[in-house]
């Protein structure tokens, strides 16, 4: 894969990040989220520690989000996958411990932006490295 369709990959990741988490960065918003995400399955009632957290995450991912959408680098792509590796990990744990089932969806979606975040960095001779060695 050359640089150009990479940073594309890079950008749509960002793009999904946003919309999907803007709405966990605020203690207001993350209110609605939860109550929406409480229609599709019974999540713990809201308290105070979980806002939080939410609140922290969401805050991290906008940010994140919009560094990638503002200056997308091949560098921002590789640690993005990384982080969705941990991020599917974490998911599927929490998916092994009794979450609820509508968590599949965003896992899914965690695995195939990593995968194609960090498919290309495994080939030999990715012109996505040239920039690391300078």
């Amino acid at each position: 894969m050359t640089i150009t369709p990479y940073l594309r990959v890079v950008r749509a990741s960002a793009w999904y990040d946003l919309v999907v988490t803007a709405g966990f960065a605020t203690p207001w918003t993350y209110a609605l989220v939860h109550n929406a995400l409480s229609s599709l399955g019974a999540l713990p009632e809201l308290d105070p520690i979980q806002t939080l957290y939410a609140n922290l995450m969401g805050s991290v991912v906008v940010v994140w989000a919009v560094l990638r959408l503002v200056r997308p680098l091949a560098l921002h792509g590789l640690l993005d996958g990384v982080a969705r590796v941990l991020f599917t990990a974490w998911q599927g744990y929490a998916l092994a411990q009794g979450a609820p089932r509508f968590l599949w969806l965003f896992l899914g979606v965690e695995a195939l932006f990593g995968v194609l975040q960090l498919a290309p960095w495994w080939r030999r001779g990715t012109e996505l490295r040239e920039p690391l060695v300078r």
